[in-house]
Parts: C-alpha cells; sequence; structure tokens
C-alpha cells in the first residue's frame, strides 16, 4: 500500500454544502501538479447533525477518507486524534472544513519541505464576498448570494480567481510581509506536531475559541523556518460559523481572550516571528501584493515615529 507523504486533516461540523467546495480543491482534478499517492485527505466529521456519508468523501478520489470520533464543542481532540492515525510525516492541518483551497498549495507545500530544514508552512486567509464577512453579514451576504458569487467565476478551471471575489481575514489584514496572528491552513512534520503536544485540549469553547491561534503560536515560536505561501491562500465560505459569520458586535472575542488567558497565564499576542515567503505569484493576487507593500510601508513608517 502506498505511504503518503502529507496527510491533510479537515474539520467538518454542519457543513454539507461548503464540504462540496472545500473537498473539490483538495482533490487531484483541481490541485496544480499533485499526485493522489503523494497525499490522504482525512475528513474528520466532528459530530454534524446530519452525518457526512462515506460514498460522498470517496466521490472525490481514493485518497479521501472518512473518519468520526465522539464529537466536542472543541476540534481539539478530533484533531490530535487525526493526526495519530495520519500515515504522512507531514500533517496539514484545516480547522474549518469551510475554506477553499487556492489550486497551488498542495505543491507549493511540498517543494517547501524539500527546500527547507523543518518549517512550518502557513497561508494567508481569505473571506468570500465584497468585505469581511462579520461586516458584509450586515449587508445582506449570505449563502444564496455567495452561491451567485462563485457562480459568476470558472473557479474549478481556474481557482486563483477566488482571489477576485474575497478579501482579507482579519487574522491575514497585514498581508503578505507582516505576521499573521494564524493560519486556517498550516503544515508541520509530525515530529515537531507532537514535540510540542499538537493542539492544547483544555479549550472547551464551541468552535475552539483561540485554539487555532494558540497552536499556531507555539508552532512559530518553536520553528526557525517560518514559510508563508506567496500567491496561494484559503477562502472561507460563510455557513453560520462561531466567530466569523456573526456581526462585530456580537463577536464571541471577548470570551475566548478570557479563555486563553484562563489556560495560559497571560493574554494573547501574535506571533512576531520574521517569515519567508515561497511560491508564486499569480495574476489574480497582485492587488493583495499592493495591498501588503502599503501595509508594510505604513508599518514602517509607524515603527520610525516611534
Amino acid at each position: 500500500m502506498n505511504i503518503p507523504i502529507l496527510s491533510v486533516i479537515v474539520v467538518l461540523y454542519n457543513m454539507q454544502r461548503e464540504a462540496k467546495r472545500t473537498l473539490y480543491t483538495l482533490s487531484s482534478k483541481y490541485q496544480k501538479d499533485s499526485n493522489e499517492n503523494e497525499y490522504e485527505v482525512l475528513v474528520v466529521d466532528n459530530g454534524s447533525q446530519i452525518p457526512i456519508e462515506e460514498t460522498f468523501v470517496k466521490s472525490f478520489g481514493a485518497n479521501f477518507h472518512l473518519i468520526r470520533f465522539k464529537p466536542s464543542p472543541s476540534p481539539a481532540v478530533s484533531i490530535n486524534k487525526a493526526v495519530s492515525i495520519a500515515r504522512g510525516n507531514l500533517v496539514m492541518i484545516i480547522i474549518d472544513g469551510a475554506r477553499m483551497l487556492s489550486p497551488g498549495i498542495l505543491n507549493a507545500t511540498l517543494q517547501t519541505f524539500k527546500a527547507f530544514n523543518h518549517p512550518l508552512v502557513a497561508t494567508v486567509a481569505y473571506h468570500l464576498g465584497p468585505k469581511r464577512q462579520n461586516i458584509s453579514i450586515t449587508e445582506g451576504y449570505n449563502q444564496e448570494t455567495e452561491d451567485l458569487l462563485l457562480e459568476g467565476i470558472d473557479w474549478k478551471t481556474n481557482g486563483y480567481k477566488l482571489f477576485s471575489v474575497s478579501v482579507l481575514a482579519g487574522s491575514s489584514n497585514n498581508g503578505w510581509f507582516l505576521p499573521l496572528s494564524e493560519s486556517s491552513c498550516l503544515t508541520i512534520n509530525k515530529t515537531e506536531y507532537n514535540k510540542i503536544n499538537g493542539y492544547c485540549e483544555s479549550f472547551k469553547t464551541p468552535g475552539g475559541g483561540f485554539v487555532n491561534l494558540d497552536f499556531y503560536k507555539r508552532a512559530c515560536e518553536n520553528t526557525d523556518n517560518l514559510v508563508i505561501l506567496l500567491g496561494e491562500g484559503t477562502f472561507h465560505q460563510f455557513h453560520g460559523g462561531v466567530a466569523t459569520n456573526v456581526p462585530l458586535n456580537q463577536h464571541p472575542g471577548p470570551v475566548f481572550r478570557n479563555e486563553y488567558s484562563q489556560i495560559r497565564g497571560y493574554s494573547f499576542t501574535p506571533p512576531t516571528q520574521e517569515s519567508i515567503l515561497f511560491g508564486k505569484l499569480p495574476k489574480e493576487s497582485i492587488p493583495f501584493l499592493n495591498y501588503s507593500v502599503e501595509r508594510l510601508i505604513e508599518f514602517e513608517n509607524k515603527h520610525k515615529q516611534n
């Protein structure tokens, strides 16, 4: 039996609509220069009210597998269990299964591990729609308008067109050249994952609260090579998420921060490690390159003033 190099772990919870697109973007039909023998996709159904069916998961490729664990409000336990049975030496974590991928992520990730010693590979996150979904939800954005938005671009043929209908997520607001607060699609060597004890199961808030930010911060602090994939990203679909799809005045951020402080004993601050940019720059992403440069200039000017 073929042993894959990379194990992709995708967590789904009540995402029947979104899973169709997310899983397609992980298939070898969509991912450029990908070989399904090099990777497996472990689809974790974390207690969906309408369970994901195995036949549905298998329809995206022979390398797709459905696994179920006892559901919990936080996905940390399920992720750690999935990593423990993953066959690849590298594990890619997609904690929110509503996030579609750009078509070069898998190949670029594998190339990164060939180029650098034990890197942590992260991607910038985007929201589908005209504004961040916490804002656009108050202006009528919903699943129906998003369906029409995606029908208007041929994203299955060219996934980079997703850049044209998206905006940067709050955690990635500074773009490519300044630190991220977290990554919605990150890859780490399995040995390094275990070395930092994986995802912290003390986080109990529905959706995990700051569990992904916590893992990303710890992983950043324990790597010499933080690599951000240039010209790639994940694109969040509207699905009624605990944090991403509520108005800003209802955002559970204070609850998340309080839980983090109780667990760690100090307030959360984003990691500050400098990163290495790796990859190609598709023309569709150039507006975000320009924006990233502007944010960097603003930061440098502010730093000089202080």
